[in-house]
């Protein structure tokens, strides 16, 4: 029972299971990236999910599985376990995926809906999934539907670039006319093509949009003005089709809107009435005129036929022929004695569905004599073949022909004239009768007319006329010369110019004809030798490379010569302006300068002119002048190149400055160059001497008694910041007191002091001598003073008494004596100055004997100035003190220093 039970029941919960089929509606926007959810099937089924199932009954995972992989499998990703689906990677093109139609078309699993059902909605293209829902528990089979929405991503689109339509010219007004090439947009809905426009209406044409049943919407031409051929034939437009994206999307064509011709105008002829003249002996077939008529139609509403009046009687239509087509007159019929002398023809133009146009041809027929006169030439110029030949500049009154006329009635008085315009007269040739005499009534010019044509007619007097045709060529002479467009050719050209540069090309026209007429180029004699003038085409060229600072201008005479026999010739002038370039540097005069300044030289002032100069012109020659380092101390004139220094120089401080200046010119780009300046400083005596030694005028030093004479005992030690004469230093002293002060002397050279003489017992004790520290500067030297203090004894036992005698005012004699240096001074009773002609003398023989025998008599002059030291201290002069004296304000003293 259980077996037939199980039999009976597996059947139907199969079918069961299969029959659990659910559909889903999903909606997505066409071109959406990779990624995008489109929904949740298990959610969107209300399946259970993992985190939903109850923990004491565990189910198997759910599994969600694409049944095939066909078109619409491609633009989706299903998430096995979750369901979740996924647009992939392969973007959605709703124009690309679905055609429009209606009902339901699928293409490989899409599927095209234009229904009114809610789902899926009108005009909506679908994509057709089938997904299987495992395991057996939750077993069905899903058929999952995406509405692919329309997004605005194309612009419409004409079918063809060019639309062409064509008008009739007297369409009223409101004339519609459907334009046969509406645009197409592969969107839909508002999407799609909603509005057309005229670019330009011209203000006769409007558009219109007409949708039919399906939705389509379809352009039509308005005409809003009256329209005329012939005035104008055609109207070019753009057309523009706009969709309702947002924003909108365009797209054109151009639309030329042709106006056809409508048979509005009829024949016109631009004359009432022509007259003609018809000789009597006339030929058949000779032609009288030619009439004509226009329509401004065109094509078959244009045509037009010429026909005889019914006014014109028939012997006139039997002698003159009318051509229909052309409306040429021709003779037809033979004019004889009977012939009227008057015949008023009335031809008509017909135009289709016009009243015919009328024109009046007067015919006047001039019988001719059965024995017409004869007229006989004979030709005195040049003549060939019914043409006479004469050459211009002929004289006045130049011969040409004889004519004889003659009656062969010999009954009728002929009389003779001529015909034509010219510079020509026809004169009977007396004392003959019927002779005349053709000839010329002034020059002929070939350049003004070269052919006449002039008939000699005789008629008598019965008015029959005889003509005789004469032509008359006149033969070109060479009497014109070659004219240039102009006598003065002006060019420029930039310096620099790549070799046979194009500078002009040259014109001269010449008058005459043939070869006399052709005209070659020369250049002047005057003309530079790398100019070049092509004797046919007359292009001046320069084969070599122009320089403005060479040679900035040029001007030379061009000829022009033509091929006449003798030739003629004519000259014009060139004058060429090299423009410059900014080919040049600005250029230092020197590339270093050197500027000696005395040092203390005062703010500002000028110390030297730095030259330089650029050989362009104008802006590209104007420099400007720049120091590149030391701005800060130094400043220069750009405009005249002085230099200044902004604050007063030291030498002390620094002896030289190296400057360099920049010169940039004002060219684009601009040039530029540089120069070393190099400033000197030259001494001034502006430091007097520094007294290193002794530190202090309150420093003493013990002498023992024992010292022998000739015994260095100390020293003082100067130094001058000056250089040269400014920075000799001279020592003396200018001041002693003590026991026996002259006891001590100091070496005016080094500064060394020694011991003179032996000291005795009654010399202990403290001496002072001031000494002068002098430098020898110009214009006025500068020194120093220092307290030199010696304290003869065999011990100082008692410091602070000999602090004492330090620390008070000492009561010295000034006394001012020059140093004995190897500079000699210029004083008054100098008994030594009778060695001065001696080292003189020695020092022309050479410049070795010169230091020998200076020494020797500065040793000497030395030596008797010793003798007389007690007497007159070396010339010191005393300057008595009053009073207390300030060692650091002694006077100052020139001093005269000679063999310097």
């Amino acid at each position: 029972h259980l077996l037939l039970f199980l039999l009976f029941v597996g059947p139907f919960n199969c079918f069961a299971s299969y029959s659990r089929a659910t559909e889903l509606f999903y909606s997505l926007n066409e071109g959406l990236p990779a990624g995008v959810l489109i929904g949740s099937l298990a959610r969107d089924l209300r399946l259970p999910t993992a985190s939903g199932q109850h923990p004491a009954a565990p189910q198997p995972p759910l599994s969600f599985t694409l049944a095939s992989r066909g078109l619409g499998g491609q633009y989706v990703q299903l998430d096995n376990r979750s369901g979740e689906l996924h647009t992939s990677d392969v973007e959605i093109d709703r124009e690309a995926l679905c055609v429009e139609s209606s009902g339901v078309t699928i293409f490989g699993g899409a599927a095209s809906v234009s229904s009114s059902s809610s789902s899926p909605s009108s005009e909506s293209c679908l994509l057709l999934l089938d997904v299987l829902v495992l395991p057996q528990e939750y077993f069905r089979l899903v058929k999952v539907k995406i509405a692919i929405r329309d997004v605005n991503d194309n612009a419409p689109r004409f079918p063809v670039p060019h639309i062409r339509l064509s008008v009739p010219e007297n369409a009223p007004v409101n004339t519609r006319l459907a334009i046969e090439h509406p645009a197409l947009d592969p969107d839909v809905g508002t999407n799609g093509v909603q509005t057309y426009r005229l670019r330009d209406n011209y203000g006769v044409f409007t558009l219109d949009v007409e949708e039919n049943e399906s939705g389509e919407r379809t352009p039509y031409l308005i005409v809003m003005g009256a329209l005329d051929r012939e005035t104008r034939e055609e109207y070019v437009t753009v057309i523009v089709a706009e969709d309702g994206g947002n924003p909108p999307l365009v797209g054109s064509a151009t639309l030329t809107i042709a106006i056809s011709d409508v048979n509005d105008n009829c024949p016109q002829f631009s004359d009432s009435q022509l007259n003609v003249t018809l000789y009597g002996n006339s030929s058949l077939g000779t032609h009288l005129a030619t009439v004509h008529a226009a329509d401004m139609d065109l094509g078959s509403n244009a045509e037009i036929t010429y026909s005889y009046s019914q006014k014109v009687p028939q012997p006139s239509r039997d002698l003159f022929h009318l051509d229909e087509s052309t409306g040429a007159i021709t003779l037809s019929s033979k004019v004889d004695g009977d012939t009227p002398r008057l015949h008023r023809l009335i031809i008509l133009g017909n135009g289709p569905g016009c009243i015919p146009a009328v024109i009046t041809v007067l015919v006047t027929v001039i019988k001719v004599m059965t024995r017409p006169p004869e007229v006989v030439p004979r030709f005195i110029a040049n003549e060939a073949e019914g043409v006479v030949y004469l050459k211009e500049l002929e004289p006045i009154n130049t011969p040409i022909a004889f004519f004889t006329i003659k009656d062969p009635d010999e009954k009728y008085k002929v009389n003779c004239y001529l015909e034509g315009d010219g510079p020509f007269r026809l004169s009977p040739y007396k004392p003959y009768n019927n002779e005349y005499l053709l000839e010329t009534t002034k020059p002929l010019d070939y350049e003004t007319q070269q052919l006449y044509e002039i008939s000699v007619v005789a008629w008598n007097s019965e008015g029959f006329h005889v003509n005789k045709i004469v032509k008359i060529q006149v033969l070109d002479d060479n009497d014109n010369s070659p004219v240039f467009s102009q006598q003065l050719i002006e060019l420029s050209i930039e310096e620099n110019n790549v070799p046979n540069a194009f500078l002009t090309k040259l014109h001269a026209t010449d008058a005459d004809s043939g070869e006399r007429g052709q005209v070659s180029y020369f250049l002047g004699p005057d003309a530079p030798s790398y100019f070049s003038l092509d004797k046919s085409t007359g292009v001046l060229t320069v084969s070599t490379q122009l320089d403005r600072e060479e040679k900035e201008k040029y001007r030379y005479t061009v000829k022009a010569v033509d091929s006449g026999f003798p030739p003629r010739e004519s000259i014009a002038t060139v004058t060429i302006t090299v423009l410059d370039k900014n080919d040049n540097s600005p250029r230092f005069i020197n590339k270093d300068f050197s500027f000696f300044v005395p040092e203390n030289f005062p703010g500002f002032g000028e110390i030297g002119v730095i030259s330089v100069t650029d050989a362009d012109a104008g802006q590209n020659g104007w420099v400007a002048l720049s120091v590149l380092n030391g701005s800060d101390i130094f400043v220069i004139d750009t405009g005249k190149g002085v230099l200044r220094a902004k604050v007063s120089l030291d030498r002390e401080q620094q002896s030289s400055y190296v400057l360099w200046i920049e010169a940039v010119d004002g060219g684009d780009p601009a040039l530029s160059s540089t120069a070393k300046i190099t400033i000197l400083l030259l001494d001034i005596n502006d430091n007097p001497p520094l007294v290193l030694f002794p530190q202090s005028n309150t420093s003493y030093l013990l002498v023992l008694p024992s010292t022998l004479p000739g015994s260095p005992i100390t020293e003082v030690y100067a130094v001058d910041k000056d250089t040269g004469m400014n920075a000799v230093i001279a020592y003396s002293i200018i001041g002693r007191r003590g026991p026996r002060p002259e006891s001590f002397r100091i070496d005016p050279k080094t500064g060394n002091i020694t011991l003179e003489e032996s000291l005795m017992q009654n010399d202990y004790g403290l001496y002072r001598l001031l000494v002068k520290v002098s430098d020898h500067g110009y214009p006025e030297p500068l020194h120093s003073t220092v307290m030199v203090n010696l304290f003869v004894n065999d011990t100082v036992s008692n410091e602070s008494y000999i602090e004492s005698l330090l620390r008070k005012e000492p009561d010295i004699s000034i006394e001012e004596k020059q140093p004995q240096i190897s500079i000699e001074p210029t004083h008054k009773k100098m008994e030594s100055a009778s060695c001065m002609p001696t080292l003189v003398a020695l020092s022309i023989i050479s410049l070795g004997s010169i230091a020998l025998v200076t020494g020797m008599g500065i040793y000497i002059c030395l030596r008797k100035g010793k003798k007389h030291h007690r007497a007159d201290e070396n010339l010191e002069v005393q300057i008595p003190l009053n009073g207390r004296i300030n060692l650091h304000m002694l006077e100052k003293k020139p001093m005269e220093i000679s063999n310097i």
